[in-house]
């Protein structure tokens, strides 16, 4: 993904500001990263995401593996993942693409 990229799609969190709200905040444990503007409190997807920045900014483990998705690939599994039960999006989340 690249910066300006929606990382939480239901809040509109880019990974830009993921990644500077972890410079500058230094979060003890990836959970604090959702006081960066709710950022993996709504459906939950990018929760596994937001622990991989936190591993790569801090040289923390945090338990996860897997590579980077492009924007696109991203918005697909996350409408996957939605669709399979995995979570709700609160009310003006990102809209799901279409199939």
């Amino acid at each position: 993904m690249e910066p300006d990229d929606q990382v939480c799609l239901c809040f509109h969190v880019s990974k830009r500001k993921i990644v500077n709200y972890i410079r500058i905040h230094k979060p003890r444990v990836p959970s604090q990263i959702s006081e960066c503007a709710s950022a993996g409190t709504g459906c939950g997807w990018c929760i596994p995401f937001l622990k991989r920045y936190f591993e790569q900014e801090t040289g923390r483990d945090a338990g996860v593996t897997g590579s980077d998705l492009s924007a696109e690939e991203y918005a697909q599994k996350r409408a996957a993942y939605i669709k399979d039960g995995g979570g709700t999006p609160p009310p003006g989340a990102e809209p799901l693409p279409d199939e």
